[in-house]
């Protein structure tokens, strides 16, 4: 089976968030699987820096490729590299105009870009003579490759037998713009209306690729459900019961090679499950980078995320001074909306050798934190699915969630009785449950030590490796075959 993944992020290529370590891990485990599989991404201009950083090489491959459908036309060339430590190839496609920007949303006009890469995609398709099975399209940026498929391309033959799965990783953003954005995408003007791409008086790309997909799925089974309702639909959850039949959820998952606590070369000390000492090392070690008090007594709690509204960072900010009252140290690393970065910034002035804030994005230093903390918290309003418990778990870091999306599904109560679960969170979104189940793990922390370590074996024990999901999104191409 020919399968194109296309994605705007990439690891190790392009990265802003999960999009790009699902695109850069789930073409491994498929590859294994005996799929075909190629990616296909824009040219960014952080991509050469990132790719010479891990050792990988881009060639260019092809010039002068046309643009189909987009008003004005164009032309790109065409770049290939492979993931790492996989023969799995990657296509980047670059436009002098369009892809001139370092960041991945760095645009001065996202849609036009956005639609002059999923109209060149077609492009480099043929110019490959790559004839794919399935399109696998990612959020509202490629939203409008279904759209094509089922418009200006239906007539053709080279795209006749494609299907398309188009994959939400996240609801919260949509791709809604003006009507005139249709005429530059070179769309028919009848797409204008309730049950195409019109979305209170605009378009929007995400409905495009819910309505002209054959496969619908989400990254987690109950955000699949979320998503149907009004709290969290946001105002597409009648576009989604439409396609209820055709919507799935399939968890996520990490990369059990790149993120292993027994050989990732970048945290302090390697350890596994069964030399679980080794990961208190990392604990001090961490402690003294960050300027924290050296103390194997308090619990190490950590938090990783984009600082904004969805990841219940207000909940945090309520209670952040009743959290110091608990026996703790705290780290966070992140950047966002300059209200929590000031927010947290202060509060770590208020408590030196306790607090430790980190506004910047640093890959090495998140990789030391999972290593050398105690708990991890994931407060979030909504979450998809979630890369983060499975990254703490994965290095034996109990998270501490609200269950909600991706996190009920990974993260499960521990019972003391029976000695099962991996975890602590709570259901109400409000930060007095925050509170309690924060204490409630800094408790089995402190004072049940073999239950702590029964949870820690519990939470690095539990699969969340790609060979799981990869099977389940194999499935989902033969289904979405099927309907075509």
């Amino acid at each position: 089976m020919n399968v194109a993944l296309v994605s705007y992020e990439v690891h190790p290529f392009a990265k802003v968030g999960g999009l790009a370590d699902v695109s850069g891990a789930l073409p491994k485990a498929l590859k294994r699987m005996g799929v075909n599989v190629k990616l296909f991404m824009p040219k960014h201009g952080i991509v050469d820096k990132n790719a010479q950083k891990f050792g990988l090489g881009i060639e260019k491959v092809l010039e002068g490729v046309d643009v189909p459908f987009v008003n004005g036309g164009g032309k790109v060339d065409v770049y290939r590299s492979h993931l790492p430590k996989s023969d799995v190839e990657v296509y980047m496609i670059w436009n002098p105009e369009y892809f001139k920007y370092e960041g991945v949303y760095d645009a001065e006009d996202i849609g036009r870009q956005a639609i002059f890469f999923s109209c060149a995609v077609f492009g480099v398709f043929k110019a490959l003579d790559f004839k794919p099975d399935v399109v696998h399209a990612n959020d509202w940026q490629t939203g409008l490759i279904p759209v094509y498929l089922k418009t200006n391309l239906r007539d053709d033959p080279f795209f006749r037998d494609t299907a398309t799965v188009y994959t939400i990783h996240n609801l919260g953003y949509q791709g809604v713009f003006s009507r005139e954005y249709l005429e530059f995408a070179g769309l028919p003007v009848y797409l204008f209306n309730i049950d195409a791409l019109e979305f209170y008086g605009q378009i929007n790309f995400m409905k495009g690729g819910i309505l002209f997909s054959n496969v619908v799925n989400t990254v987690s089974p109950t955000y699949a459900e979320e998503i149907q309702t009004p709290e969290y639909g946001a105002k597409l959850e009648g576009v989604l019961k439409v396609r209820s039949a055709d919507l799935y959820g399939v968890l996520n998952g990490i990369d059990y090679e790149e993120y292993n606590p027994a050989t990732d070369k970048r945290i302090y000390v390697n350890y596994d499950i069964n030399n679980l000492d080794k990961k208190y090392m990392n604990k001090s070690r961490l402690q003294e980078e960050l300027r924290l008090e050296v103390r194997d007594d308090l619990p190490l709690v950590s938090m990783i995320n984009r600082l904004v509204d969805q990841k219940g960072l207000d909940l945090l900010m309520d209670v952040a001074d009743y959290l110091m009252m608990l026996p703790v140290q705290f780290v966070l690393l992140g950047t966002g909306d300059p209200k929590y970065e000031n927010f947290f910034q202060e509060f770590a002035r208020r408590y030196p050798g306790r607090a430790s804030v980190n506004i910047k994005f640093d890959a090495e230093l998140a990789q030391k934190i999972y290593a050398g903390s105690d708990i991890f918290l994931i407060p979030s309003k909504y979450e998809p699915c979630g890369l983060g418990q499975m990254f703490s778990m994965r290095y034996g870091t109990i998270p501490v969630v609200r269950y909600t999306g991706g996190l009920a599904d990974t993260v499960f109560e521990y019972d003391p009785v029976r000695k099962e679960g991996n975890g602590f969170g709570f259901v109400d979104y409000k930060s007095s449950e925050l509170l309690k189940s924060l204490a409630k793990a800094v408790y089995f922390c402190t004072m049940r030590k073999d239950d702590w370590r029964r949870i820690i074996v519990n939470a690095m024990s539990t699969d969340c490796s790609w060979d799981r999901s990869a099977d389940e999104y194999l499935k989902l191409y033969n289904i979405a075959r099927e309907k075509q």
